[in-house]
C-alpha cells in the first residue's frame, strides 16, 4: 500500500512537459510602432504558428522600408503593400498606419479575419482591404510590378509555403519594391537568385531571421 500511494502522490504532482513550440508564451497582444496609430493595440490569440513579429524587428523593417521610400518620420507615402499571412495584422495595419494608400490584408483562420475586421473598423483603416483567403494565391493573382511592398511571414513549420511564396512576391513588387520575408533560418543568396531576389537588409533576433530582399535586377545596393 504505501508504494501504491507514493506512485499515486508522484503521478499528482508530476506536470508533462510543455511543447518546444509552445514552451515560450505569445504576448497578450502588440502596438502599432509609428503612424497615426501609433500605440494602437492589436489582440494576439493563441493560436498554432501564430507568431507575431517582434516589436524591435518591426522598428528596424519600418525604419529600413522609410529610407528606400525617401520619406522622413518612418512613413511610406503612397505604397500600395500585401501582408500576405496577415495574423494578427501588425505588419499590413503598421505599413497603413505610416501612410500606405493601400494595403490588402490576407488571413485564412475565420476568428483571426475577425479579429481583423474588428481592427481596421476601430481604427477607421480606408485604405486596409481584408480578404480571407490564400496569402500566395492573392500574390499570384497581383499584377506584375504593381506594388511596393510584400509582406511574408508564413508559420515556420510550413516549409513548402516559403519558394512559392518568394517567387510569386517578386513577381509582383516593381523596381525598387521590397519583399519582407521571416523566417525560422537565414536563405542563402543562391536560393534567393533561384526566385529572382537578392538580400538588401538583414537581421537577426531569438528566432526570427528576418530578410528585407529586393529584386536581383536592382543589384545588392
Amino acid at each position: 500500500m504505501p508504494q501504491k500511494k507514493a506512485a499515486a502522490a508522484q503521478r499528482s504532482t508530476s506536470k508533462p512537459s510543455p511543447s518546444p513550440a509552445r514552451s515560450k508564451a505569445l504576448p497578450r497582444e502588440v502596438r502599432i510602432i509609428g503612424g497615426q496609430w501609433k500605440r494602437s493595440r492589436l489582440p494576439v490569440t493563441d493560436k498554432p504558428g501564430l507568431r507575431p513579429t517582434p516589436d524591435r524587428v518591426r522598428e528596424t523593417l519600418f525604419n529600413w522600408l522609410a529610407s528606400m521610400a525617401g520619406a522622413g518620420g518612418g512613413e511610406l507615402p503612397g505604397w500600395h503593400c500585401v501582408d500576405a499571412f496577415a495574423g494578427t495584422g501588425a505588419l499590413g495595419l503598421e505599413a497603413a498606419s505610416r501612410g500606405a494608400a493601400s494595403v490588402l490584408l490576407c488571413e485564412q483562420d475565420a476568428a483571426l479575419v475577425a479579429q481583423l475586421q474588428a481592427a481596421k473598423t476601430r481604427l477607421s483603416a480606408e485604405a486596409v482591404r481584408i480578404e480571407r483567403g490564400n496569402g500566395l494565391t492573392a500574390l499570384e493573382r497581383t499584377a506584375a510590378g504593381s506594388l511596393d511592398a510584400v509582406f511574408l511571414d508564413p508559420p515556420f513549420d510550413n516549409v513548402a509555403l516559403y519558394e512559392p511564396a518568394l517567387r510569386a512576391a517578386a513577381r509582383a513588387v516593381k523596381a525598387g519594391g521590397a519583399v519582407y520575408l521571416e523566417a525560422p533560418r537565414r536563405w542563402g543568396d543562391e536560393e534567393l537568385a533561384a526566385v529572382g531576389l537578392v538580400d538588401f537588409r538583414y537581421l537577426k533576433a531569438g528566432a526570427v531571421h528576418a530578410h528585407l530582399l529586393r529584386q536581383a535586377a536592382n543589384g545588392t545596393a
